[in-house]
């Protein structure tokens, strides 16, 4: 089984990449200035993104468990909610792809809008933590919250938060400089 660290490092790029396909798809699909739930554009960007949601949760699961000694508690909370925020999307994404999920199971309105909230809060609060323990620099969290206001503003900046949140997360996937010996922290 791959350790944390292996498992923060494929997440924290995967999982952006995975959004920005999504977003990529998505402006395809819209240059017939119509987004069409039965074209392939349509159905494999939004599996792109339902794999990116699932990565997000990886990422928050693995953060949570490389967290500073004493954060534990802080970081479950954190991980908790990010995962209440992506379990929201998926939910969201599969509606999406399946008209019968949604007809039997619509998620509830304050669950549509409390979902992008925890799951924003939940990574901010991780990465700060990464911050904490000099695993991240002090400006991946800065960069992720750009992301997130990014996509708030316009769904149709999706290809830009998305190219935002790898630069976020991107210092995550650097091995670990301790256990290779070397010294360098982000300060």
């Amino acid at each position: 089984m791959p350790s944390n660290s292996v498992i923060v490092r494929f997440a924290a790029l995967d999982a952006p990449a995975l959004m920005l396909v999504y977003g990529l798809l998505r402006l395809i699909d819209g240059l017939d200035s119509a987004r069409d739930p039965g074209d392939l554009a349509w159905i494999a960007g939004h599996l792109a993104f339902f794999a990116a949601m699932v990565l997000f949760g990886v990422l928050a699961v693995g953060l949570r468990r490389i967290a500073p000694p004493g954060a534990g508690p802080v970081a479950t909370v954190a991980a908790a909610m990010t995962l209440s925020g992506v379990a929201a999307f998926l939910w969201v994404i599969a509606g999406d792809l399946s008209p019968a999920f949604r007809a039997a199971a619509p998620l509830p309105e304050p669950l549509q809008v409390a979902g992008p909230l925890l799951f924003a809060l939940g990574m901010l609060t991780l990465l700060g933590l990464m911050v904490a323990a000099r695993r991240a620099p002090a400006w991946s969290p800065l960069m992720f919250g750009a992301g997130i206001v990014a996509l708030t503003l316009d769904v149709d900046n999706l290809p830009l938060a998305a190219l935002i949140l790898l630069a976020a997360l991107a210092p995550l996937a650097r091995p670990d400089r301790r256990r290779a010996g070397l010294t360098r922290r982000y300060v």
